[in-house]
């Protein structure tokens, strides 16, 4: 019997950074948080944090960006779409996005 192969964890691009901002500026709770205490509450680093709303990393594991909408009070694809086929992970690189045909 071959084992099932491990399943990647989905992972989910982050759509504006700026709106993250803005949401951080004021939470669902009606108060600011930084991207330190953010990061805190996730339990990731503070630079991951950091590197999201500076566009320098696009996305995230599930888990982490479902934490960071919990933390700021929004649903998840409010800040976050999943990746797959109709959103590569690497948004920001139009040139490797060459959308297929889909054959039935």
């Amino acid at each position: 019997m071959t084992p099932e192969p491990v399943q990647p964890e989905p992972r989910y691009v982050l759509l504006d950074p700026d709106l993250l901002r803005r949401l951080m500026e004021r939470t669902g709770a009606g108060h600011s948080i930084s991207g330190r205490e953010l990061a805190r509450r996730v339990g990731v680093p503070h630079g991951t944090i950091d590197n999201l709303l500076n566009g320098n990393i696009k996305s995230q594991p599930y888990d982490v960006a479902y934490g960071i909408c919990r933390t700021v009070g929004v649903d998840i694809l409010i800040l976050w779409n999943p990746a797959g086929r109709a959103m590569p992970v690497d948004v920001g690189d139009t040139d490797s996005f060459t959308p297929h045909a889909v054959s039935a």
